[in-house]
């Protein structure tokens, strides 16, 4: 589901070779939908499939507008992973589901662990939670991931913007006090391939992980490193390192509260499937040198 999307475009990349894909979007195709506002579209395509896998990329992820458009949000973050982890429990499939740092509440210095209590500030994170623990109760076989600050070299998202940005403004304010650790869709979809291949040979490692990239930074120094590449590659821009100025969140509101603390533990993940988290700064500078040459 969400095949389009900067996870779901990985995801046919990574998960190719661990047997044949079939990928929907929200439009359909021969009958099929992955539009997860469509839950009887939904049963019906995951029933016609008879998937060995399920991978749920697909989410609500426009956090100020989810604060109006609460029932939607609702329906496509929570009662449709439902639906999914219903008809994965009828086939005994294993579904993989991606979540978010937003189900905490930002508070303190300390990275998240999975057993942390879950506090969401916004509607968004509401909803992302909601669907987490719907996959849990159904009994099915599942790998929740929740990761923070997703970015690709496709696509509209923070990198893109604040590339962008640097070139037509002559200087720029970005928010210091919120914390996390930018996390390329890349690396999710590589990890999320590992971990399905281990969790289909061995149960016990199903269950709910923090993915992220290692290391941490504020928006104001991921938009720093950002000008730093493109400077240190002879790409024009106004908006040096030396102009983008730190703001705190308070001088920049928005309809929906965000956590200042996005730090997420991946320890659990590291040790049940035997990897190591690079440095978020790799990703990102692959990212642009993707995107940008």
């Amino acid at each position: 589901m969400g095949k389009n999307g900067q996870v779901g475009w990985e995801l046919q990349r990574a998960l190719a070779p661990l047997g044949e894909l079939i990928t929907l979007d929200r439009y359909g195709h021969n009958g099929l939908t992955g539009d997860l506002s469509d839950i009887n579209g939904l049963r019906s395509s995951v029933r016609e499939l008879r998937p060995d896998v399920i991978a749920n990329a697909a989410a609500y992820t426009a956090v100020d507008r989810a604060e109006e458009e609460r029932d939607l949000a609702t329906l496509i973050n929570a009662e449709a992973p439902a639906v999914l982890a219903e008809e994965a429990r009828a086939l005994d499939a294993l579904l993989v589901h991606y979540s978010t740092d937003y189900v905490f509440d930002g508070s303190g210095d300390t990275p998240w662990q999975e057993t942390d209590s879950s506090r969401p500030l916004n509607h968004y994170g509401a909803t992302k939670l909601a669907g987490e623990r719907q996959l849990q109760a159904s009994g099915c076989r599942h790998l929740i991931f929740r990761t923070s600050w997703v970015y690709a070299a496709r696509g509209s998202n923070f990198l893109a913007t604040m590339a962008r940005l640097m070139r037509e403004r002559d200087a720029l304010q970005v928010i210091d006090d919120q914390v996390g650790a930018p996390t390329g869709a890349e690396l999710i979809a590589d990890v999320t391939a590992h971990a399905i291949d281990q969790a289909k040979a061995d149960a016990s490692k199903e269950g709910l992980y923090h993915l992220a990239a290692g290391g941490e930074t504020s928006w104001h120094g991921y938009a720093t490193v950002i000008a730093e590449w493109q400077q240190g590659r002879g790409i024009a821009i106004q908006a040096t390192p030396e102009r983008i100025g730190p703001i705190p969140t308070t001088k920049w509101p928005t309809p929906a509260q965000r956590p200042l603390n996005s730090r997420l533990a991946t320890n659990k993940l590291e040790r049940v499937f035997g990897l190591a988290m690079p440095p978020w700064q790799n990703g990102v500078e692959r990212a642009l040198a993707e995107r940008f040459g």
